[in-house]
């Protein structure tokens, strides 16, 4: 009976370390793959990355110029935000938004009329073995920040987490997806602040599905803008 005891105490501890391992290299998976998807995403569409000398980092603009995905390239040097979206606030502005009445992970730049949404990463100075490029800088987003990688099954994308339900995503596959990048905004602040989601003109107001923190899907409200780059 004491053997039966132990056996079982060592085929649960096993198993506790089966499922570490196991729920460790999941993480892995998806923060390896994210990084070749990206570098593909880079690589199909290189007209639209640009160095950002203004945020010190990068940026992956919308075909038609009315949002871009910006990452720093150094945490330590990032004068507003690490990852954020800028996009064309007049959409929003003649939607009813009060840019005064937004949260702090905003920011409107008035003379630009641009409007910009993310969030501090940390404070590290990144340290580069080689090259300081795009993807480079995404490598260390995922190096030392895995936490804000995921993964939408719903849609087949890996996205970054800007914080407060804004993320920007980009397809698994670009040869079989037809929303290769998708810009996302919470639209709660924005409807606090006098916004009606329905007539942001440019915008999608939508319900996705979307997992939750206890990895059950559910349905939320999400402001989208999509393209299809191939």
């Amino acid at each position: 009976m004491r053997n039966t005891i132990k056996t079982a105490a060592k085929f649960g501890l096993f198993s506790m370390l089966f499922f570490t391992v196991v729920s460790c290299d999941k993480l892995d998976t998806v923060g390896n793959y994210s990084i070749r998807s990206f570098s593909e995403l880079l690589s199909n569409a290189p007209q639209l990355v640009s160095e950002d000398a203004v945020n010190g980092g990068w940026s992956f603009a919308a075909p038609d110029g009315s949002a871009r995905f910006i990452w720093s390239g150094n945490f330590a040097a990032s004068p507003l935000f690490d990852v954020m979206i800028e996009t064309d606030a007049i959409p929003f502005i003649a939607a009813g938004l009060d840019p005064a009445q937004l949260p702090d992970n905003f920011y409107f730049d008035s003379k630009s009329n641009l409007l910009v949404v993310g969030t501090k990463l940390g404070t590290e100075q990144l340290q580069y073995n080689g090259e300081v490029t795009p993807l480079a800088s995404y490598r260390q987003i995922v190096k030392l920040k895995r936490g804000s990688i995921g993964y939408h099954g719903a849609m087949d994308h890996y996205g970054i987490n800007l914080g407060d339900g804004n993320l920007f995503e980009w397809a698994k596959d670009l040869n079989t997806n037809d929303k290769d990048i998708v810009f996302v905004l919470n639209p709660e602040p924005f409807i606090r602040a006098g916004v009606d989601p329905d007539r942001i003109e440019g915008w999608t107001f939508a319900r996705v599905p979307v997992e939750d923190e206890k990895g059950r899907m559910i349905e939320a409200d999400k402001i989208l803008k999509p393209f299809d780059l191939l």
